[in-house]
């Protein structure tokens, strides 16, 4: 019997190795990190938020906004995707349901922080953390509420930035002890303190790394292999492919801008991808295979005619 995507994350969790899981939100990025040979993916929530409903990441995504972006993202791919569910939308009770509505959606696990409502992107400055008690009692609700006993709960905190290091141990301590499965201190700031947080907490530790952030030190950019060293259970790129896609898109702009004023064309297919890239990177070789098996053969015949293309796949 082959294991579930829930079971399968659990199984690299138990592997030893580092889990290197890019941030996807989109039906691209989420394909294209599976294309690439990665074993697994995150949703980012500011990636869903800013790319979805062209806002900031301040708390305005939905519940039910991003149970939707996650469900579509989760069927299209065969990976284990871990989900980003803020503060759970509420209180203990919310994120009881939260949970379920996740789970249902096809995702193997998701992301709980410790941050007030409306919450901040974890890298912004504001934040404002709520008890920890409060906390633990919310992963309480959420391995309660649970279907698949495997399903992942990974309590994130945001108290290095905001209460110290010492109180980042502490909290994610409780929320190991409340059965939390996983623990993810954002905004460390160092080397040393990923060693500190993962002998303090002894628990497996997530941490994100955040490419594309230039303008306030945060995480600082540390090999694979070095956080491996470290202990780091799993990594997380949450920004690293929304501001590659943003980067990609700006200068396509900038060369279409020059075009216009120039009158020359602009031939760069080094900046883009070729469409039998994207047919092939969405499936739609399954879907000619599909018609191929299914359609009656008038129906191909008008829509293809006698010189039909070779994608259509004849059984």
């Amino acid at each position: 019997m082959s294991l579930t995507r829930i079971q399968r994350m659990r199984t690299l969790l138990k592997a030893g190795k580092i889990i290197v899981s890019p941030g996807v939100y989109d039906g691209y990025s989420a394909r294209l990190v599976e294309k690439m040979g990665f074993k697994a993916a995150s949703t980012t929530g500011a990636g869903i938020t800013n790319s979805r409903l062209g806002q900031p990441d301040i708390g305005i995504m939905s519940l039910l906004e991003n149970v939707e972006a996650c469900r579509h993202l989760a069927h299209s791919v065969s990976i284990p995707l871990m989900a980003d569910a803020d503060t759970g939308y509420g209180n203990a009770v919310t994120v009881y349901h939260a949970v379920q509505y996740f789970e249902a959606a096809g995702v193997v696990g998701i992301n709980l922080e410790d941050q007030v409502s409306p919450k901040r992107c974890g890298h912004m400055q504001g934040k404002e953390m709520i008890d920890a008690r409060e906390m633990a009692k919310k992963i309480e609700a959420a391995v309660k509420a649970k279907k698949d006993p495997d399903f992942i709960i990974n309590a994130r905190t945001d108290a290095v930035a905001v209460e110290g290091l010492e109180a980042a141990i502490a909290r994610a301590k409780l929320y190991v002890a409340a059965g939390a499965d996983m623990v993810f201190p954002d905004a460390v700031r160092s080397e040393d303190q990923i060693q500190r947080f993962v002998d303090g907490v002894k628990a497996p530790v997530s941490i994100n790394m955040g490419f594309g952030i230039r303008s306030r030190p945060t995480t600082p950019l540390i090999p694979i292999k070095r956080l491996e060293q470290l202990g780091v259970a799993r990594v997380s790129i949450a920004r690293m492919l929304p501001a590659a896609a943003l980067g990609g898109m700006k200068k396509a702009l900038e060369l279409m801008l020059d075009s216009i004023a120039s009158g020359n064309v602009h031939d760069r297919p080094d900046l883009l991808a070729g469409i039998e890239e994207i047919t092939d990177l969405m499936g739609y070789e399954r879907i000619a295979e599909l018609e191929s098996r299914f359609l009656l053969e008038e129906q191909i015949e008008r829509k293809y005619g006698a010189a039909k293309p070779q994608y259509v796949i004849r059984k």
